[in-house]
């Protein structure tokens, strides 16, 4: 595959990311499920970045299917429930990878489950070498393993793969103090260390995803995905959201 040659003049920030989408990202206005013209309109906003030549991995959430702590928290099994939001997590894959390769960007999903009808098993070097060939990569099924969050999971794909940044893409302009929904003078911090996103208890991703990334030095931007061309704004270094380094 021959890359599409970018006309764009400002060139990109970033070589390799990895991308952190919400299943609820998925849901647009509705409470449940896939809404295709939201999934439709993050997949154009991919495209635009892959045409800049950036190799982009993607991990994706299942909440808008199935979320396993909540279930666990309702009766079920922890680790049933964990596996089953896995398997969500594969729904909102393939659906991602239809709407991408409707628009003719070339996608690969790799789950952490094997299901060779519908995935590849996840392989680190060939992951890679899908990114080489400028192929989109997503990451789905968690890390196969219960007790572990996607954020979790996108923190380890993302030293894995060797990605220069991790953007978490969320519902808010970033990271704030407080709900801002709930509390309209909460405090916004554009930048903010991993150490103090621990001990404050900020709730930007889980403990360990946190961790991970300190330990091994790989900054995070928290960004608005509702915002129009937000993700591609973020690779080219525009300052929206909040980096935590």
């Amino acid at each position: 595959m021959i890359p599409v040659p970018s006309t764009e003049t400002t060139p990109a920030k970033y070589k390799r990311v990895l991308l952190k989408l919400s299943g609820e990202a998925l849901m647009g206005e509705t409470s449940f499920g896939i809404d295709p013209q939201v999934v439709a309109r993050i997949a154009e906003e991919i495209k635009d970045v892959h045409r800049l030549g950036v190799e982009i991995a993607i991990v994706i959430g299942g909440g808008n299917i199935f979320r396993g702590l909540t279930a666990s928290a309702k009766g079920f099994d922890r680790v049933t429930a964990d596996h089953m939001g896995m398997l969500a997590t594969v729904i909102n894959a393939l659906a991602l990878q239809d709407a991408l390769e409707k628009i003719d960007v070339f996608t690969r999903v790799q789950s952490a489950i094997e299901m060779k009808e519908v995935a590849e098993l996840f392989i680190r070097r060939r992951a890679i070498r899908h990114l080489e060939k400028k192929r989109v990569v997503i990451f789905a099924a968690g890390t196969g393993n219960p007790y572990f969050s996607t954020d979790t999971t996108a923190a380890l794909r993302a030293m894995e793969i060797k990605a220069e940044v991790i953007l978490k893409a969320t519902k808010v302009d970033g990271i704030y103090d407080a709900d801002p929904v709930k509390v309209p003078n909460a405090k916004f911090f554009p930048e903010i260390s991993y150490l103090d996103v621990l001990t404050q208890g900020l709730g930007v991703m889980d403990t360990t995803a946190i961790s991970l990334c300190m330990d091994n030095h790989v900054p995070i931007i928290i960004f608005n995905i509702k915002g129009s061309g937000n993700i591609k704004r973020v690779i080219l270094g525009e300052k929206i959201g909040s980096l935590v380094y």
